[in-house]
């Protein structure tokens, strides 16, 4: 079975406000000359772009999707709150949540991204692909049930795993989220459960910042299914791989899901403008590798992710080529340019060291 690679380009026509970066423009904030937020449509174009020239493309079973129903949509968010975005939506676009606006048929669109993240994990679960990726944009990990932020507007996987419980295709899910970014959203719609497993990694107190900490574990017969791996900034690429061996992989070994599910951010990336992680392109091809053996020891293989953040664009795509490459087994390759520079600036054997009781403490702290 091949590797589906679910994508659109009317993602890349999701448009945003009159934001100076993260800040609204206006009073001493003067406009930039690209203008707009940090998540622009560049960075996903690049991957698509670089995955054509290097012919990886034709590895991939490449596909589009369709817009989630309404029916998907109020399993995760209520119906108060998609009216209002609707609305918005048709009168010319608008704002609501946080550092989330849109333009006009916004809402379309978050339902087209949210679309591709859904049949990308029924094509697996369908056993149509083995693993699959949707190149989903708005991103949505960051959603809550009534309250879009951090750029996301609707949540694409809780749609997207709600859908597949709804419709039987699984029991239990298990969503990893290797955004440099706490995955808020996600965590809060399935807080309460224990068919849903949900494991964060993220840079500490980087965003949200008040969320994330790692005895946040979830509540009633959830407890114990939410686990966050909150990590200090300058972690590296050793840090990665250290907290999916000892914490990560322990964990869905455990669980024992029926499929796994990454929300796949490139901001832990070592030039990104929102994070401060030093992670490399090697760093989410290994990872990718490590859950891939871990999914074919627990469920047959199935895999699917979704893309989240990742703010460089000169970068991002060489990440996602990396892990599409793993995904599908290509021989096609895509040299990081960047790597010799990132090896010399991963951190030395004390801060190292320190990292490694980080990580020695996390284990305690989840073991009992």
């Amino acid at each position: 079975m091949s590797t589906g690679f679910f994508w659109d380009e009317r993602c890349f026509w999701h448009s945003g406000g009159n934001y100076a970066f993260t800040l609204p423009v206006g009073g001493l904030v003067q406009p930039l000359a690209a203008g707009g937020l940090p998540e622009s449509p560049e960075t996903k174009r690049r991957l698509k772009n670089l995955l054509d020239v290097t012919g990886l493309i034709n590895d991939l079973d490449a596909r589009t999707a369709t817009e989630v129903s309404w029916e998907d949509l109020v399993r995760v968010h209520p119906e108060g709150f998609l009216q209002k975005f609707k609305s918005l939506s048709d009168s010319g676009g608008g704002e609501i949540g946080l550092r989330t606006p849109f333009g006009q048929g916004g809402f379309e669109l978050a339902a087209l991204s949210a679309g591709l993240s859904k049949t990308a994990l029924y094509s697996v679960l369908n056993g149509q692909h083995k693993n699959a990726y949707a190149l989903s944009r708005p991103p949505g990990h960051h959603c809550l049930p009534d309250f879009p932020n951090g750029f996301c507007l609707l949540s694409n996987l809780g749609i997207a795993v709600e859908a597949a419980l709804a419709d039987r295709l699984t029991e239990r899910v298990a969503i990893v989220d290797w955004d440099v970014h706490h995955g808020n959203g996600t965590e809060a719609i399935f807080y309460d459960r224990d068919d849903v497993m949900t494991i964060s990694l993220h840079q500490e107190r980087n965003y949200p910042m008040d969320t994330g900490d790692a005895e946040d574990r979830g509540v009633g017969v959830g407890e114990g299914f939410n686990m966050n791996i909150p990590l200090p900034p300058g972690g590296g690429h050793a840090l990665y791989i250290d907290a999916m061996e000892r914490l990560v992989l322990p964990a869905l070994a455990k669980f024992r899901p029926d499929v796994i599910v990454i929300a796949c951010g490139f901001d832990a990336a070592a030039i990104d403008p929102l994070g401060r992680m030093l992670a490399t392109a090697e760093t989410f091809r290994a990872m990718t590798e490590m859950v891939m053996e871990t999914a074919d020891d627990l469920c047959g293989g199935r895999l699917m992710m979704a893309h989240e953040g990742g703010y460089s664009e000169v970068y991002v795509p060489f990440c996602g080529h990396h892990v599409l490459q793993q995904m599908s087994g290509s021989a096609i390759t895509a040299e990081d340019p960047l790597s010799a520079t990132f090896e010399q600036r991963q951190p030395g054997p004390k801060l190292q060291a320190m990292h490694q009781n980080l990580i020695d403490d996390l284990v305690q702290g989840f073991s009992t």
